[in-house]
């Protein structure tokens, strides 16, 4: 079985292809590097540099080298910035994404594992995220990541399609330092930008009804992530039936204090984090429930909080020795 992996350059997509070799899983690697690194690519790993946008390039690459099944990770993902660049995040996520199917169908694959957000539940006004959860994003990228999943949806109808998809909060961490976030809109990569270079840490808010008055999010390890992935992939090539859409939370959280006070612990970089105020919009806590996930996918929180924060802070080191073009 081999398996293409769309967006496989990237920071989570590197770690879904190394997690699918060492589960003895052949993968191929398709990716336009606008925000990957070809250096992220294990050798052997075959790659296709280019767009999912290209058609003619996702069918060629699918055929020649006997794809079984997809893991699409490709995407724009900044949820932010697509406020100001919607029609660029419509296109890459959602014209994409059809693109692919399209492609896909043409060559008789019918497996798709679809990296989802957890933006498309936008700010659910329960404490813990369910997969029942109302989805109501208020981003052009949450919208496009919903949509992406109603096309699997729709192409299942009309096709045959065996898909699931995987919502998740925020990623962090690194299962090999040369593999590291490199996200310019990510708090791990900000924090640590921040204090090697002697500037401190900003917390926006430290009077939320939380237990140190910080606000509390979902923190998932980038290889417990990449595992469930892998998972997925296995169980539709077993034959088993999936449910449509899978969140891939922690079930409790952690508060931006508690990162802060890990990384001054990792980093030996004592801070005292400057508090701003609060940013509108921002709720006190949004937890995720991995219930479903760790009944079908075996997913689970393999790494704590100091894992979390110690990986992505040896994979940053060596980023920052190293050439940040790659």
């Amino acid at each position: 079985m081999t398996w293409l992996v769309t967006g496989g350059a990237g920071y989570i997509g590197s770690h879904v292809v190394k997690a699918l070799g060492e589960a003895g899983l052949d993968s191929v690697v398709l990716d336009d590097l606008s925000s990957g690194h070809a250096g992220f690519v294990p050798a052997g790993v075959p790659f296709a540099r280019g767009s999912i946008l290209d058609g003619d390039l996702v069918e060629r690459t699918l055929r020649d080298h006997g794809v079984t099944g997809v893991i699409h990770v490709a995407g724009y993902k900044y949820a932010g910035v697509s406020v100001q660049r919607p029609l660029h995040t419509y296109e890459q996520n959602v014209t994409g994404t059809a693109v692919l199917l399209e492609r896909m169908q043409a060559v008789g694959i019918d497996r798709l594992v679809f990296s989802s957000s957890a933006a498309v539940y936008g700010t659910p006004d329960t404490l813990l995220v369910t997969e029942d959860t109302p989805k109501a994003p208020e981003s052009p990228y949450g919208e496009s990541k919903l949509i992406g999943e109603w096309l699997l949806r729709d192409q299942a109808v009309a096709a045959g399609l065996r898909a699931t998809a995987l919502r998740y909060f925020n990623v962090v961490g690194s299962g090999s330092p040369s593999l590291y976030d490199s996200s310019p809109h990510n708090l791990f990569p900000l924090v640590f930008d921040a204090l090697t270079a002697g500037r401190t840490p900003r917390i926006n808010g430290d009077d939320y009804d939380t237990p140190d008055g910080t606000c509390v999010r979902d923190y998932i390890h980038v290889e417990d992530l990449a595992l469930a992935h892998v998972e997925a992939a296995r169980r539709l090539d077993a034959g088993d039936d999936l449910l449509p859409a899978y969140n891939l939370g922690s079930g409790d959280g952690v508060s931006v204090r508690q990162i802060m006070d890990a990384m001054a612990e990792v980093t030996g970089i004592p801070f005292t984090p400057e508090i701003a105020p609060r940013r509108p919009g921002d709720p006190a806590r949004i937890v995720a429930s991995g219930e479903l996930a760790a009944r079908d996918l075996d997913w689970r929180m393999r790494h704590d909080l100091r894992e979390m924060v110690a990986s992505a802070w040896a994979a940053h080191l060596l980023w920052q020795q190293g050439d940040r073009s790659l």
